[in-house]
């Protein structure tokens, strides 16, 4: 499937959605590459909206957000190869923008705080998909690894100086 189609597939999903919720808005789309990951940005018109629509549909500390975004993924995903298989970003009114941002500089305290301390730091109230973030920012610090650790909804994220052995879960 060409990137066109692609983004196409992801934007009428997107607009059918909206409708489905009562709520009309243009999706534009894009090819972005984040934190050494490729993705469809799906980025939804927020100019045809209000500002308690945009709300609603970011949700408290992004949950609502965070949900249309699995949706889309599983949604447009399923039951396709692997080599057909993408990743969708759901942006709105800049949120992703900024909780990437947000991401990184977590990324970074968490980093220093673990090589200035040597003790393991956990990172808790991340979706999965900002977990999967954190681990790709800090996949290439050779004295750092990390992990998971916990059951859904109270899965953290750990960062730990590298130890010789597998990390402890």
């Amino acid at each position: 499937m060409s990137d066109r189609q692609f983004e196409q597939r992801g934007q009428q999903w997107l607009e059918e959605f909206l409708k489905l919720a009562n709520l009309s808005a243009p999706v534009t789309t894009e090819i972005r590459e984040t934190f050494s990951e490729t993705s469809c940005w799906l980025t939804i018109n927020d100019s045809a909206l209000r500002p308690d629509q945009v709300e609603a549909l970011i949700g408290t500390q992004g949950v609502a957000i965070d949900s249309m975004q699995y949706l889309a993924n599983s949604t447009l995903n399923l039951g396709k190869q692997d080599d057909q298989q993408g990743t969708y970003t759901i942006e709105l009114a800049g949120y992703r923008q900024r909780r990437q941002q947000e991401l990184l500089e977590l990324a970074e305290q968490a980093a220093e705080q673990v090589r200035q301390s040597g003790q393991e730091y956990e990172i808790k109230s991340l979706s999965s998909a900002e977990r999967r973030q954190i681990h790709t920012i800090l996949k290439d610090s050779t004295d750092l690894e990390t992990y998971s650790r916990g059951q859904e909804p109270d899965r953290c994220l750990v960062v730990q100086p590298v130890t010789s052995g597998e990390p402890s879960a």
